[in-house]
C-alpha cells in the first residue's frame, strides 16, 4: 500500500509528539538530579552546571548497593524459575493432548486477568504460617507464580506457531519428546524466550506492592523500588535532587537492559505473528 509524504509526515509527527509525551517525566527527573545539590527547580529547566553530588548524596544516606543487589537476585530468579516452568508447560499445553487441557487453560486465563493485589493479603497470611516472611524466598516464589499465566500462555502462543512437520521429523528420527523440545524448538524460541525474560525482568524489578507487604521489615533483603519509598518519604532526605538521584539509580539497570535488549525484544514480538 502506497503512503503518500504527508502521511508519512503526519505519522512521525504523531510519533515524535508520543515520545516527547513519554520522555519528559524522566527528563525531568535526570536534569534535576544532575544539578547543583540543593537546588530548587521545577518542570523542564535545564540546569546551571552539570553535578553528580546528588548520586553521592543519595548513595551515601543509605540508597546502596545492596537494594539494587537485593532487586537483581529477586529478578533474575523470578525470571529463571518462570521460564523453566513456562517453556515445559507452554510446549505441553500447545503439542499434547491430556484430560481436562480445556479447564486447565481457563484457570490460567482467570490467573492472567484477575487482579494480583486481591492476593496480596491471603499470600501475607500464608507466607507467615510457613515462616517466609522477610525473606527472598517469601518475594521470589508468588512472583514465579504471578508470572507463570502470562509466560505459559506467551510460550504457547509460539510452540502452537511452529510447523508440525519439525516435530513428526525429529520424531521419525528416533527424538523423544523432550529431546525434540532441546535440539529442534528451543533454538527457534530464543527470540520468545529472550522478549520473556526482559519483560519477566523489568516487571520483577518494578515490583513495589508485594515488597511492601511481604518484606516490610528486613532491610536486607528490601528491593530498589522499596527502599527509594522509604527513602524518599525521611524527611532527611527530603531534597528533591537527592530523591531524584536516588529514584535514577534505581532506573538505571532496567533502562540499560531495555536499550540491550530492544531489537531482541521486538523481533520476539514478531516471531510466531506470521505464519510461513
Amino acid at each position: 500500500m502506497h503512503v503518500s509524504r504527508r502521511q508519512s509526515a503526519i505519522g512521525h509527527a504523531i510519533l515524535i509528539g508520543a515520545a516527547c509525551v513519554a520522555l519528559y517525566p524522566f527528563l525531568s527527573v535526570l536534569l534535576l538530579a544532575l544539578g547543583e545539590p540543593g537546588a530548587r527547580t521545577s518542570g523542564f529547566s535545564l540546569p546551571t552546571s552539570i553535578s553528580f553530588a546528588n548520586f553521592t548524596e543519595a548513595w551515601d544516606r543509605g540508597l546502596d548497593a545492596q537494594p539494587l543487589l537485593s532487586s537483581l537476585l529477586v529478578a533474575t530468579s523470578v525470571v529463571i524459575g518462570t521460564l523453566v516452568m513456562a517453556v515445559l508447560a507452554g510446549y505441553a499445553f500447545a503439542v499434547f493432548p491430556f484430560p481436562l487441557k480445556g479447564v486447565f487453560l481457563v484457570l490460567l486465563l482467570a490467573g492472567l486477568v484477575m487482579p494480583y493485589e486481591a492476593t496480596v493479603i491471603p499470600l501475607y497470611y500464608q507466607l507467615k504460617d510457613w515462616g517466609l516472611v522477610n525473606t527472598y524466598a517469601g518475594l521470589i516464589l508468588p512472583q514465579i507464580g504471578l508470572s507463570l499465566p502470562f509466560a505459559i500462555f506467551w510460550m504457547r502462543t509460539f510452540f502452537v506457531s511452529t510447523p508440525a512437520a519439525l516435530r513428526e521429523a525429529a520424531s521419525v528420527d528416533g527424538a523423544s519428546r523432550l529431546r525434540t523440545l532441546r535440539s529442534v524448538l528451543l533454538p527457534m524460541a530464543l527470540p520468545a524466550i529472550g522478549t520473556l525474560a526482559t519483560l519477566l525482568f523489568l516487571f520483577a524489578w518494578n515490583e513495589f506492592l508485594l515488597a511492601l507487604v511481604l518484606v516490610p521489615d528486613d532491610a536486607s533483603v528490601q528491593t530498589a523500588p522499596l527502599a527509594l519509598s522509604f527513602f524518599s518519604g525521611n524527611r532527611r532526605n527530603s531534597d528533591p535532587g537527592v530523591t531524584a538521584a536516588a529514584a535514577v539509580l534505581v532506573a538505571l539497570p532496567v533502562l540499560i537492559a531495555y536499550l540491550a535488549l530492544q531489537r531482541r525484544m521486538i523481533s520476539g514480538m514478531l516471531t510466531g505473528a506470521v505464519k510461513e
